[in-house]
């Protein structure tokens, strides 16, 4: 089965954080058979301090650490401080392998006080996921505290859990044969005229079409 983690950095609990990361989650899951894991890394704060200050990973922190790189897809949702992502958010991707996230989708979320702070999913999120080379999806959610009862959030939240869904899908069919590609060598001999010579055109050899145009 597809696994998606869900990775939320919220302080209080409940915390609107959470919240915007459950209901991405739920998006996502209404388009995608996948089993969900939460990790909250409020939960895991004294754990990374010590990290930090040993090395050494506790046993909870390193299966949180080893569930994002089993993942194959992520939800990251942190709360705005100062302009950006929180410390506590940034302390939990600073001790990832650096190459855990490589090639995941990951969808951006971030939760705020006020709308003034909407593009922190822009200027700060953005470029974190993509140092870590991971795939940071075209829709991001910004949830600030009047958007939970306004139009918008709910047509986001539909929209991002769609594309995540669609990142992570198992591929079941061969990609099409790019036509380009396809018709490149007779491109060096002929000029095209179609793709498919049953559609009653044909191709006409280049040496043959430039006599014709000397003669007219």
């Amino acid at each position: 089965m597809t696994n998606l983690v869900v990775v939320s950095a919220g302080l209080s609990s409940p915390s609107s954080t959470r919240l915007l990361a459950d209901r991405l989650t739920a998006a996502t899951l209404s388009h995608l058979d996948a089993e969900p894991h939460i990790v909250e890394v409020r939960d895991l704060a004294t754990d990374l301090a010590q990290h930090f200050v040993t090395g050494f990973p506790s046993d909870r922190l390193a299966a949180a650490l080893d569930a994002v790189a089993a993942a194959d897809g992520l939800i990251a949702v942190t709360p705005v401080f100062a302009a950006s992502y929180s410390g506590l958010f940034k302390s939990f991707f600073d001790v990832i392998d650096k190459d855990a996230l490589t090639g995941k989708p990951v969808l951006l979320g971030a939760t705020g006080g006020t709308a003034r702070h909407s593009l922190v999913t822009e200027h700060a999120l953005r470029p974190l996921f993509t140092y870590l080379r991971a795939v940071a999806l075209p829709t991001a959610v910004y949830a600030a505290s009047e958007d939970w009862g306004g139009e918008g959030l709910a047509e986001r939240i539909t929209r991002a859990g769609a594309e995540l869904a669609r990142a992570m899908a198992p591929r079941t069919t061969a990609p099409d044969v790019d036509t380009a590609a396809a018709i490149a060598p007779r491109s060096l001999t002929g000029a095209i005229t179609s793709v498919d010579p049953a559609d009653g055109f044909q191709v006409v050899p280049f040496e043959r079409r430039l006599a014709a145009l000397r003669v007219e």
